[in-house]
């Protein structure tokens, strides 16, 4: 079993060679870190001797792996090699199973938090009604709120080509009236008869 104190320890990421007493390492990501690396657990330990934190947290300084492992079995722990890289390889004592099962979920977590920010489109034509241009602006400015990028298409047909800037007046009003909810990452680009132009939402709306 795990815990945290607020004495000094070392830097236990097995990527990283540990650092010098008084430097902390948040239990948090040391358990993120480890369950992403394959790391070598008890008799998987072999290079001796070893420098040894205990479950706490504290150091209890360099001792042979025979000792080490024989502290981790009179406790019921499990001991844990965090640090490979650095000479002498750091270990620890903890309770390895319940550790991996922590840091599963909170990887877990961690991901059901991530936003991924798609490019939702909303379309427009040149002589759009007010209750239609407010119902599309309506959803543009839901798809900001969720934090996606929003993709205004106009979209002219015949002869309306030929009139290029009553499109874009439309898309300049949308970004008006979006301004409290977004940027312009694209500014209208007319090609063949379509013209789109690409908003970003503001952070911290």
């Amino acid at each position: 079993m795990l815990f945290w104190c607020g004495r000094p320890t070392l830097n236990t990421h097995p990527d990283e060679p540990a650092s010098e007493p008084g430097v902390e390492t948040p239990p948090a990501q040391e358990r993120a870190k480890i369950a992403e690396k394959r790391v070598r657990v008890n008799e998987q330990i072999r290079i001796s001797p070893v420098r040894l934190i205990d479950e706490s947290g504290r150091q209890v300084g360099i001792v042979s792996v025979d000792e080490a492992r024989a502290r981790a079995a009179r406790k019921g722990l499990d001991l844990v090699e965090v640090a490979p890289d650095s000479r002498p390889p750091v270990v620890r004592l903890m309770d390895y199973g319940k550790y991996k099962y922590k840091a599963a979920r909170a990887a877990r977590e961690a991901r059901k938090k991530q936003h991924t920010v798609q490019l939702k489109e909303v379309k427009f034509r040149p002589g759009i009604e007010n209750h239609d241009y407010e119902f599309k602006l309506r959803h543009a400015r839901r798809f900001l709120k969720e934090g996606n990028k929003v993709k205004l298409t106009m979209m002219f047909r015949g002869r309306q080509v030929t009139h290029p800037e009553l499109g874009r007046e439309v898309l300049m009003r949308a970004t008006r009236d979006l301004t409290p909810y977004a940027r312009v990452e694209q500014y209208p680009n007319f090609e063949r008869n379509l013209m789109t132009m690409i908003l970003s939402p503001l952070r911290n709306q």
